[in-house]
């Protein structure tokens, strides 16, 4: 089977580079998660990076409001593709300067983050690093086939959980200088993977999805290449967290880990959907025959957005 086509950026391009170069000895990859099977049961397992200055600095967070931030990004893979999360390991690095404890904090929050999404740590590795460094990788099992971000048709409603434009409106705070809206700071330290979510949208129809871990824009370009689609963004359908700036800044905010899905008659589940999760599912464009992804305002078409990045 081939690889998941990817959308574009710098950080793809690389994964692209390496799929060209191990060739075969790689297995299909470039979903949120990759699948494989153990005795008759389906297992879905996805690792992800945290490292100071790229993903946060040290003094934004408490050590257990990393380490819950971090076995969140992973969790919010298993998410994506409608897994039910089993367990995680961590792997620290930390340096020489830094109080023995403060590993056991971090770990403490992964833990917190674990056990409120079903799951257990399973262990992990420690080592010495001038940067913080967390590395999880988690696993997940699948009741049912995996939501992949592959399955969008044309006709297909484009929706999303939840208000964007936090973690956005929190960065933007802590690099001036300044302390967040309370509101975003919480959607940055303490985000959450929507499992329960997912499974029910799995059930009510959902062809595609993706977590937004690189902002709406950039991972709608993601479920567009994988689908051989294109999507279309309606700019003043997408739902902005009060903290925003408004919707250009909701939608390239990153690390948000809503869902981004193509659901057929979606309209009518979103307000059985917030009735249950009191959390909104909200169409902010749809899907049509070609290729990439086209923003419009009252029909017209708008470009200029700078994406989110994390390499």
């Amino acid at each position: 089977m081939p690889h998941t086509p990817l959308g574009p950026g710098p950080e793809f391009d690389i994964i692209r580079g390496i799929w060209n170069r191990i060739g075969g000895r790689a297995s299909p990859a470039g979903d949120d998660c990759a699948f494989f099977k153990v005795g008759r049961e389906q297992l879905a397992i996805s690792s992800d990076l945290s490292v100071e200055g790229t993903h946060f600095q040290v003094g934004w967070m408490s050590r257990e409001e990393t380490g819950w931030r971090a076995a969140t990004a992973g969790l919010s893979d298993l998410a994506a593709v409608a897994a039910t999360p089993l367990g995680m390991t961590v792997s620290v690095g930390t340096s020489d300067e830094q109080p023995d404890d403060h590993v056991a904090e971090l770990m403490k929050g992964a833990a917190d983050a674990a056990e409120a999404a079903g799951a257990m740590i399973w262990g992990g590795d420690i080592v010495r690093s001038e940067r913080l460094v967390l590395d999880v990788t988690v696993v997940g099992r699948m009741e049912k086939d995996p939501v992949t971000r592959g399955g969008a048709e044309v006709g297909d409603g484009l929706f999303v959980t939840g208000r964007l434009g936090g973690p956005a409106a929190a960065l933007g705070a802590w690099e001036d200088r300044r302390e967040p809206d309370a509101a975003a700071r919480d959607r940055f330290v303490k985000p959450v993977a929507r499992i329960a979510e997912a499974q029910w949208l799995r059930d009510a129809g959902a062809r595609a999805m993706i977590d937004v871990s690189d902002g709406l824009l950039a991972d709608t370009g993601h479920l567009a290449a994988a689908s051989n689609v294109a999507c279309v963004l309606d700019i003043d359908a997408i739902p902005v967290h009060p903290a925003a700036a408004g919707p250009e800044e909701a939608m390239t905010s990153g690390e948000e880990y809503e869902l981004l899905l193509a659901l057929p008659n979606g309209v009518a589940a979103a307000g059985e959907f917030s009735e249950r999760f009191g959390l909104s599912l909200t169409r902010v464009g749809r899907v049509e025959a070609g290729s990439g992804v086209r923003v419009e305002r009252n029909g017209t078409p708008v470009d200029g957005f700078a994406t989110f990045r994390h390499f």
